[in-house]
C-alpha cells in the first residue's frame, strides 16, 4: 500500500499551469505595468494642474516666443502664454473628452451588440442596418459637418464623437456575443425562465470581459485624438485649454513657420504618449486573456532562470 502511494506521480508546482486572475495577470505584466504608470502620471498631472499652475493658463506671462530656460521650462507662445501651463492644463479636457466618450460609445456598443446578437431576427437585422450605415459614412466629414452646425462646446464635441464612434464597437461586441449565444450554459438560462436582461447582462456580458476592456481603451484612444484633430481644424471651443486647441493656436500664431517647435511638440508629444500607453494597456489585455500568446513557464525554463 504504502509502495504504491509512492509510486503516485506526483506535480510539481513549477509544472502546474497557473490559474492567474484577470486583475493578477495585468499587474504581473511588464507591457501594462508601463502604461499603466503612464497613464497615472498624465492623471496625477490632470488632477494637480490647478495646484501646480493656478490661475488662467491662457494669462499672459512672459514675453512673446521665448525659448525654453529655467523660468519656462517650455517656453511660451507667440502671446507670450506659458506653454507647459497651457500643456499641463489641457490634459484635464482631453483625457475627460476621451474618457467620456470612451465609456458612453463602448456602452452603447454593449446595448446594441448584446440586443442583436441575443434577440436576433428583426432586431438583430434592424440593428445591424442601422450600425451599417454608421460605418458606411465617412468619419471625418461627418465629424465636420455635425461639429460646425453644432453650437461650440465641450458636450458639443463629445456628442459628436459619440455618434460617429459606437458603430465599430457595436459591430465587434455583436459578433463576439453571438458566439457565446450559441453557449449551452446560455440555452440552459433560456429554458429555465430567466428574463432576456439578466441573461444578457449576468450570462453573456461576463464572458466578454476582455473584449469589453479592448473596445474601451480603443474608444478612449479613438476619442482623444478625434477631439484633437476637430479643434486642430477650429471646430470645437477655441476658449478652451486642450492639447488640441494648443495645437490649433500653434498653427494660426505660425510657429511652425518660425520655428517655435517647443509651442506645438509638447501637446503632440502628450497625445502620442497617451495613445501609445493605452495601446500597451490594451495588447497587455489581450496577452493575459488570449492563451495563444499567454506565457506559461515550463519546469525546463525553470531550472534555466534558478541556475542563471
Amino acid at each position: 500500500m504504502t509502495t504504491a502511494l509512492l509510486k503516485q506521480p506526483t506535480q510539481t508546482p513549477a509544472a502546474r499551469k497557473p490559474n492567474r486572475s484577470f486583475i493578477h495577470g495585468l499587474i504581473t505584466n511588464k507591457k501594462a505595468l508601463l502604461g499603466m504608470m503612464v497613464m497615472i502620471v498624465f492623471i496625477a498631472l490632470a488632477l494637480l494642474a490647478p495646484v501646480l499652475f493656478p490661475g488662467d493658463p491662457s494669462r499672459i506671462t512672459a514675453m512673446a516666443s521665448l525659448e525654453p530656460d529655467a523660468e519656462h521650462w517650455l517656453g511660451t507662445t507667440a502671446k507670450g502664454q506659458d506653454v507647459l501651463a497651457l500643456t499641463v492644463h489641457g490634459s484635464r479636457s482631453s483625457l475627460f473628452v476621451g474618457l467620456t466618450v470612451g465609456l458612453a460609445s463602448t456602452f452603447i456598443g454593449i446595448l446594441v451588440g448584446l440586443a442583436s446578437a441575443y434577440f436576433g431576427k428583426f432586431i438583430d437585422e434592424a440593428l445591424s442596418l442601422v450600425t451599417n450605415v454608421f460605418l458606411l459614412l465617412p468619419g471625418l466629414p461627418l465629424l465636420v459637418i455635425l461639429a460646425a452646425f453644432l453650437p461650440p462646446g465641450l458636450g458639443t464635441v463629445i456628442l459628436v464623437l459619440v455618434v460617429t464612434g459606437w458603430a465599430g464597437s457595436a459591430r465587434v461586441l455583436r459578433s463576439q456575443a453571438l458566439s457565446i449565444r450559441s453557449k449551452d450554459f446560455v440555452a440552459a438560462a433560456v429554458v429555465s425562465g430567466e428574463r432576456a436582461g439578466r441573461i444578457m447582462f449576468r450570462e453573456i456580458l461576463p464572458n466578454m470581459a476582455s473584449i469589453v476592456m479592448g473596445t474601451l481603451l480603443a474608444c478612449v484612444i479613438y476619442g482623444i485624438g478625434a477631439q484633437a484633430g476637430l479643434e486642430f481644424l477650429g471646430l470645437g471651443d477655441v476658449s478652451t485649454v486642450s492639447w488640441g486647441n494648443n495645437l490649433f493656436w500653434a498653427g494660426n500664431e505660425g510657429a511652425l513657420l518660425t520655428g517655435s517647435w517647443w509651442v506645438f511638440v509638447p501637446s503632440g508629444v502628450c497625445i502620442a504618449l497617451v495613445a501609445f500607453a493605452l495601446a500597451l494597456i490594451n495588447y497587455a489585455v489581450d496577452e493575459v486573456t488570449n492563451p495563444r500568446l499567454r506565457k506559461i513557464k515550463t519546469p525546463k525554463d525553470t531550472e534555466t532562470s534558478t541556475a542563471k
